[in-house]
């Protein structure tokens, strides 16, 4: 019980000082939106391409291309951006545990709202047809799920190490393949409008990968935090 109190208000502490600032949330949606449009323009002055008459297969990997960035846009500075002396200070109110599971909750909720609206942007630009949306917008979600837990464990290692940008990325390199992988063919999926229960597999993975990352967390974690 002690846990999920000192979670909830480092939840909230993390969700009131990004509505207050809106730093990440701003930057990473300027990003997206940015980036799609340019995508837009380049496809549309290539011959053979328009938005419209596109491969399926290209937008969907294109998609998932820019949420990978955009993820570690907006996830890389989670504890990057923590003073130490704040760290100092959590360290003595708060456990370890706590302090993970509040930035992979929040980082949940991020990308998950600013998965939904990429989707939005995505769906003006490019009209191409989905066999399936509900179950592609589930596989945005456990996309921006998988993304959030891999990039904050990666973000607490690489804090301790220097806040070395450089170890994040040759740290996440080895976890989010696979997640990317699973997560382009089950949208490709879901785009195709297969059976549901084809895709059940997929999603047992992925769910099994986010299973594994987040313990790796809580016990890796408070290791971490002592140094």
């Amino acid at each position: 019980m002690k846990l999920v109190n000192e979670t909830w208000h480092l939840l909230k502490k993390e969700i009131l000082l990004e509505w207050r600032s809106k730093y990440a949330f701003n930057g990473v949606l300027l990003y997206v939106v940015s980036t799609v449009f340019i995508c837009y323009i380049a496809f549309n002055l290539t011959p053979g391409f328009s938005s419209s008459t596109g491969y399926p297969v290209v937008w969907n990997v294109l998609f998932w291309i820019i949420m990978l960035f955009a993820s570690v846009n907006a996830i890389a500075k989670s504890f990057m951006q923590e003073s130490k002396n704040r760290l100092l200070y959590y360290y003595s109110v708060v456990s370890p545990e706590a302090i993970i599971l509040s930035k992979t909750i929040y980082n949940i909720l991020l990308m998950s709202l600013l998965s939904i609206l990429a989707l939005l942007v995505y769906k003006v630009f490019f009209t191409n047809t989905l066999g399936d949306p509900l179950f592609y917008f589930l596989a945005v979600l456990l996309g921006s799920v998988s993304f959030s837990t891999v990039f904050t464990m990666i973000s607490a290692i690489a804090s301790k190490a220097g806040n070395n940008g450089t170890l994040m990325a040759i740290l996440s390199f080895p976890v989010i393949i696979p997640v990317i992988l699973v997560l382009i063919h089950l949208s490709k999926s879901a785009m195709d409008g297969i059976e549901r229960s084809l895709s059940f597999g997929n999603i047992g993975v992925l769910c099994a990968i986010n299973a594994i990352v987040i313990a790796t967390s809580l016990l890796l974690f408070p290791y971490l935090w002592r140094d």
